[in-house]
């Protein structure tokens, strides 16, 4: 492969629409993307500077550029899609998804077979499908064989065969599943006429052999063949069924693909829906592994493209929810409202279902994967230069005024480290601070880290607001670690985050998998910390007073202490006041203890 100087090679290149392709030295294609103008789109990746860290280092590792000029940008894209399968260069997403799908297959032979396959064989028989699952296809053949009688056995009917009586019927014409076609006893023409009707139900049109057979009962009715009219009752009443369960549109709504994107950091969910006769016929979810930070857009673009090569459709209408870009034969449209936004929001259930089933199923079979992800989700929404792979919380036990302790606790890829948890008796503060509290414990523990060169955590949280951020800012500020580890305080309503020196504080999604582990935190620091404080506290001088009294027990003194804040101030506490917090039999033991003396 020549090395011509990049400059020279981005020259050269042509204005019209295209595939581009880069190598590295070694001539290996490390990525190829599409472009409206080659040029342009080419010189783009030279001429700027990359936010995102592996686009600067894919740029870097270009040595050669090749590129394909074609008619349209559709081409392009198929283009461009064909080439990534091919080459699955290292900086392009991954479409995820290599096993084969099972089709219908209605084969190409007098007196058609109808059966399930997943090898399709060009030999003039038709194929419906693929279905993305085997139980669909279970479901259709068991409606297919529930209503039409076809032929199981793999015999060659041509008519001279037939005609030299060379098979016998089997079981299935006895049990009434076939009507023997081997011995002639029912004629071709009558055979396909089924055969017809099969095809339309599974393009999913079940109008016609809804009201051929609604014809029939009639008929059987006029004649007085009741048993017969019976029996076409109960085929009605299967594909009826079938039918109440996949129609959930608006009739008029037939051939249209529905696609949507559910996406996080390293991977997009693309789910496609496709519509015939208002039923829908198929739903599957494309995994795309992001590469370079690709946008939403861009991931849908090539998933569309890679699903209809897929699934052969030919459907002229697609909805989506923004605009895309896929040439001059599909009419996009961006639903707002009514049916159409309706099978739209379903298609995007879809999408976040299919990524809950797949971070359900990564917990068990790959748990770095799902921590992997985790924490590239927490980087992002907390706004952090690096992951959080080492969390530490603190929260001073809010009983104050007597013992007070802080807890730390520690956090490993998203997990609670529960050896590294450490307990901290406030030494140098005198009655009920907390910020002076937090200031020396923050000191304390990462002074004690330093000393003995541990690894420092990427992240501190603080459990309170502004004043106990402030104080523990002052610490690291006294240990030269400003800066160096990001601290978040979390407030008493836990969605509103505060920053140094931001007043404006940052609010979490509820739902977002990034509060739910600052919860986690939180709510183990409190644990932790209570669970301390009641040891220590039962071990001291106070334990000899309030516990002693007959009838309080553990729960009811951590509720005076919590709201009297001293043992002093419960004693010399109004009734009423006692009552307010612990109920009127305890607060009377507790007030008769103290005053009967």
């Amino acid at each position: 492969m020549s090395h011509t100087p990049l400059e020279i090679q981005l020259i050269t290149l042509p204005e019209q629409p295209g595939v581009y392709q880069y190598y590295d030295a070694d001539g290996t294609i490390i990525y190829v993307g599409k472009a409206k103008n080659l040029k342009k789109r080419v010189s783009s990746y030279f001429n700027k500077i990359h936010d995102n860290g592996k686009t600067r280092v894919l740029v870097k590792k270009i040595t050669t550029i090749k590129h394909i000029v074609v008619e349209t940008e559709t081409d392009a894209l198929l283009l461009e899609n064909n080439l990534i399968k091919k080459h699955q260069p290292r900086y392009n997403v991954m479409l995820k998804d290599d096993k084969s799908y099972p089709w219908i297959c209605i084969k190409n032979e007098r007196f058609p077979r109808v059966f399930s396959t997943r090898r399709v064989i060009k030999d003039g028989s038709e194929y419906f499908g693929p279905y993305t699952s085997m139980k669909t296809v279970s479901t259709l053949l068991d409606l297919i064989k529930g209503i039409y009688h076809l032929r199981t056995c793999n015999y060659h009917l041509s008519e001279e065969k037939i005609d030299a009586g060379k098979y016998k019927v089997c079981l299935e014409y006895h049990l009434g599943n076939c009507k023997g076609p081997c011995e002639g006893l029912e004629t071709e023409i009558e055979y396909n006429e089924n055969i017809k009707a099969i095809k339309e139900i599974l393009k999913g049109n079940f109008k016609d052999s809804l009201s051929q057979f609604r014809a029939q009962m009639k008929q059987y009715a006029v004649n007085m063949q009741f048993e017969e009219a019976q029996k076409i009752k109960e085929k009605i009443e299967v594909l009826e069924n079938y039918q109440a369960k996949s129609t959930i549109v608006n009739p008029k709504i037939s051939n249209v693909d529905v696609f949507s994107i559910v996406s996080d950091e390293t991977y997009g969910y693309v789910n496609f829906l496709q519509l015939s006769y208002g039923s829908i016929i198929r739903s599957h979810t494309l995994e795309i592994k992001k590469k370079l930070d690709e946008t939403d857009l861009e991931l849908l673009e090539l998933a569309i493209i890679e699903i209809r090569q897929r699934f052969h459709s030919k459907s002229k209408e697609i909805y989506v929810p923004f605009k895309v870009d896929l040439g001059e034969d599909v009419k996009v449209t961006v639903p707002q409202l009514g049916d159409k936004k309706h099978i739209l929001d379903l298609s995007v259930r879809n999408a976040k279902y299919y990524r809950m089933e797949r971070f359900k199923q990564d917990k068990i079979v790959d748990p770095d994967r799902h921590a992997n992800r985790i924490m590239a989700q927490m980087k992002a929404d907390l706004r952090l230069h690096e992951e959080p792979r080492h969390i530490e919380c603190f929260d001073n036990s809010n009983i104050q005024g007597t013992n007070p302790v802080a807890a730390c606790v520690v956090f490993k890829n998203g997990k609670p480290s529960k050896k590294d948890y450490r307990h901290f008796n406030i030494k140098t503060v005198e009655g009920p601070d907390d910020f002076a509290s937090m200031e020396e414990v923050v000191y304390r523990r990462y002074k004690r880290m330093l000393d003995e060169e541990q690894s420092l955590p990427q992240l501190i949280i603080i459990d309170g607001g502004k004043g106990q951020l402030s104080s523990a800012l002052k610490s690291l500020e006294a240990l030269d670690l400003r800066g160096k580890i990001a601290i978040i305080g979390i407030a008493k309503r836990l969605e509103e985050l505060f920053y140094p020196n931001d007043p404006i504080p940052l609010y979490l999604d509820k739902k977002s998998e990034t509060l739910k582990i600052i919860q986690q935190l939180r709510n183990e620091a409190h644990r932790f910390g209570i669970e301390h404080h009641r040891n220590k506290r039962s071990k001291s001088a106070l334990n000899t007073e309030l516990e002693t009294i007959i009838g309080v027990g553990d729960k009811t003194v951590i509720d005076l202490l919590k709201h009297f804040k001293s043992a002093k101030r419960i004693a010399n506490a109004k009734l009423d006041e006692l009552e307010t917090v612990v109920g009127v039999s305890r607060a009377e033991k507790v007030y008769n203890y103290y005053h009967s003396k």
